[in-house]
């Protein structure tokens, strides 16, 4: 699993002209799911998201997570994080799930963090216009490592 996770001041989601999702201060989430990816590996990586202290606190330090600034959360599927390019030009995406697996991840994934911080998402599978103000900028790539 991959999470490509930057830091907003505003961020919204577009299909086909109309916005589908809007935050304001928060979280846009970029995930990727791999072929080896499970529910259990899912729910870690959720943990983690939802605590990481990223924002910053009154003296200027990251040190606060998104429920301690009422943040929002932008949560978009991107299979493209599981892009290989160590051979060729084009990019191969084997190590992508299949969007069936990949799809009942993101939900499930989606389901866990709107229970607990307000979030939008974009629609599985579709071509998506993503607009983001990154505050900092701020970006952190989060992939099995924490595992």
């Amino acid at each position: 699993m991959k999470l490509l996770i930057q830091r907003t001041n505003k961020a919204s989601v577009t299909i086909d002209g109309k916005v589908v999702g809007a935050i304001n201060k928060g979280l846009v989430v970029f995930l990727g799911v791999g072929e080896n990816d499970t529910l259990e590996i899912a729910d870690k990586f959720t943990n983690k998201l939802l605590k990481l202290r990223i924002f910053e606190d009154e003296n200027g330090k990251t040190n606060l997570s998104i429920d301690q600034v009422q943040g929002e959360i932008l949560f978009i599927s991107q299979f493209t994080l599981y892009a290989n390019c160590k051979k060729g030009n084009r990019p191969s995406f084997i190590e992508a799930a299949s969007p069936n697996k990949a799809n009942e991840i993101y939900e499930y994934m989606y389901n866990k963090l709107s229970r607990e911080i307000p979030t939008k998402k974009g629609e599985f599978g579709a071509d998506m216009k993503v607009e983001l103000i990154n505050d900092g900028p701020f970006t952190i790539i989060l992939d099995d490592s924490i595992l």
